[in-house]
């Protein structure tokens, strides 16, 4: 069974800084238990030591739509 929990926000650049800030603060705790706030939940995670990182950049040019940018960041780890 997968339990997930997602959130789709519209943040400034600035709130967008302190959301990362505090994610990076919980990680350096170095803590068994990391909180990570989810939307107007809080979800605790199990990291170990070792964490997988996976980062995407899309750079999309389109004359109608104009440009697009992408990043996405994927974190994931064994129990």
């Amino acid at each position: 069974m997968a339990d997930r929990t997602q959130s789709k926000e519209t943040m400034t650049r600035s709130e967008l800084a302190a959301y990362l800030s505090d994610l990076a603060a919980e990680f350096e705790r170095g803590e068994e238990e990391l909180a990570v706030d989810v939307g107007n939940k809080t979800v605790t995670l199990n990291p170990p030591e070792q964490v997988d990182c996976d980062v995407e950049v899309v750079e999309r040019s389109s004359v109608l739509r104009g440009n697009r940018e992408t990043i996405a960041i994927e974190l994931s780890w064994k129990r």
